[in-house]
């Protein structure tokens, strides 16, 4: 008979990140695996855009004692810490029901970039939040340390996949001119204001995504070519034939698309922050520097075969793994 494992995020199945991405493949291997996922959500209770972030659903999830009993798993992982994770952890917490959780996103910098939380009062929440989980998972050991050193216990690495089912339909960029290309949510907190030196007539720099930033990225490069969301065959597209992958956010705790970037081939140049500083092997796949220009000029010398054969220790299978050894039962 099939376990079920129910996921209670915070996040809406179309939303466009990393953290559905991870569950949707996370699912699919769950599946082949022998045990059935269920998802608790933001769409099942009355819901509306949270401010500045129309994607982002909010909701007051009144029922979801109802919803986690109906569902009877035999286990439970938190897997954000928004309005439906913490009613969740609550009813956990007063049925004495075990549970573990995963930290995805870098709220502390998020909030404070956005709405200018201080971020002492996010870790503050952070810490309560995860404190009875049975397994933390976070993304990497860089995470790993930094949320050690503020006090979190309990932390396992998780790692990230890449679906390498699709097959290119284009070549590498055959121009002079190279392509660099940046793929996420064009948001402020992910640095596209950091891209303003690349914006020239030495590149082609195209943005894949949309986001509340959008007037104001169209506004810092203005000869940028914005193609809005991409996925599947159009997304893998788009990594093929750019030269460059140029990832300037300094709040991801891991960044999907480096790896889903270098799997095509394509190398990526960063900041040496959390994040690119657990995934980029300098010289192999990428170069990082506080200088995103020099960054990319050596990472157009890189070959492209190996970037993609550096690609190769991240599968979903292994993510999968990870999690489901992670699992307590309920």
């Amino acid at each position: 008979m099939r376990k079920t494992i129910l996921i209670i995020t915070d996040n809406v199945p179309d939303q466009i990140n990393g953290v559905v991405t991870t569950f949707k493949n996370v699912e699919a291997s769950a599946i082949a695996d022998g045990y059935n996922i269920v998802y608790i959500n933001p769409r099942e209770f009355p819901n509306f855009a949270c401010p500045g972030y129309n994607e982002v659903r909010l909701c007051w999830p009144h029922g979801i004692s109802k919803k986690i009993k109906a569902i009877h798993p035999d286990f439970i992982h938190i897997a954000t810490e928004g309005p439906v994770g913490l009613f969740a952890r609550w009813w956990c917490e007063r049925n004495n029901i075990s549970y573990n959780t995963s930290y995805h996103t870098d709220f502390p910098k998020f909030l404070h970039t956005m709405y200018d939380v201080p971020q002492f009062l996010t870790y503050g929440y952070l810490r309560w939040f995860h404190k009875n989980s049975h397994r933390v998972l976070v993304t990497t050991k860089t995470i790993e340390e930094d949320l050690q050193s503020r006090g979190f216990q309990r932390l396992t690495i998780w790692s990230r996949g890449v679906d390498r089912s699709l097959t290119p339909n284009t070549s590498p960029n055959q121009n002079k001119k190279p392509i660099l290309l940046n793929v996420g949510r064009v948001s402020a907190e992910k640095g596209l204001d950091q891209l303003v030196g690349l914006d020239n007539d030495k590149y082609t720099l195209v943005i894949v995504g949309d986001g509340p930033y959008m007037a104001r990225a169209k506004e810092l490069l203005p000869n940028a070519i914005f193609v809005g969301y991409k996925s599947g065959q159009k997304l893998v597209d788009w990594y093929a034939q750019s030269d460059v992958f140029v990832f300037p956010s300094e709040a991801d705790t891991f960044g999907l698309v480096i790896i889903e970037a270098m799997a095509r081939g394509t190398p990526v140049a960063a900041f040496p922050v959390q994040g690119p500083i657990d995934i980029i092997e300098q010289g192999v796949n990428g170069y990082m520097s506080w200088d995103l220009s020099e960054a990319v000029e050596k990472s157009l010398a890189l070959d492209r075969n190996q970037v993609k054969q550096s690609s190769q220790r991240w599968t979903w299978d292994n993510c999968w793994n990870i999690f489901k050894e992670n699992l307590v039962p309920v």
